[in-house]
């Protein structure tokens, strides 16, 4: 025997449903974030990554495999075992460390250590636009720069810095990719899509 729908629960049903769909248009409303002017000579190549896995509890850090992917991050560009794919950074990014995380400043403090380089972190998450008018000044003017950031913000980032990022929201539960953008001689952007390859699971 069917129980009766009160007008009760279609009501709250449809004031679900109305939260949703004006969620969601807020979000699709929502400007882009547009290219910062170029006033210099780009970096040659610009690395971002998001943070490794994070702990469920709330708390700030990274989770036991986020930081062995932390670790395993060393062997895709030390000499010993890097990929031809992805140039070693001389410069180091991440950004910094906020009431929530510091999970970007501990996923590259293993290839900081490995590389000998220190990590700029200076910058909130939020504030990428400045983050790539620095970028984008000549003040690392054909180098290779590898940045460590929050999901949320990085496909405005890499939009900030000229390229197209592969999809506009990254995936919550995605901690496996690195977008290589290279700059041409014109200062053009180009962005590729890469997996990390690291541990199982991992996207190819």
């Amino acid at each position: 025997m069917h129980k009766r729908v009160t007008p009760k629960a279609l009501g709250l049903v449809a004031l679900f449903l109305a939260v949703i769909t004006a969620s969601f248009a807020q979000e699709a409303s929502k400007p882009l974030a547009q290219p910062v002017p170029m006033t210099g000579q780009p970096p040659a190549t610009i690395l971002v990554i998001r943070h490794a896995e994070k702990l469920a509890d709330g708390r700030i850090d990274l989770s036991p495999t986020g930081f062995k992917r932390a670790d395993l991050l060393t062997s895709l560009f030390v000499p010993a075992g890097g990929r031809p794919d992805l140039p070693n950074p001389q410069v180091l990014i991440a950004a910094h460390q906020s009431a929530h995380s510091n999970r970007p400043v501990q996923t590259i403090t293993p290839l900081a250590a490995a590389l000998h380089l220190p990590i700029d972190s200076t910058y909130m998450s939020d504030d990428y636009a400045s983050l790539a008018r620095v970028l984008l000044s000549g003040k690392y003017a054909g180098k290779v720069v590898l940045i460590a950031w929050h999901h949320g913000a990085l496909p405005a980032l890499v939009r900030s810095l000229g390229a197209q990022p592969p999809y506009h929201k990254w995936p919550d539960e995605q901690f496996d990719r690195i977008w290589r953008i290279d700059y041409d001689k014109n200062g053009k952007a180009t962005l590729k899509d890469l997996p990390h390859n690291l541990l199982p699971g991992d996207s190819k």
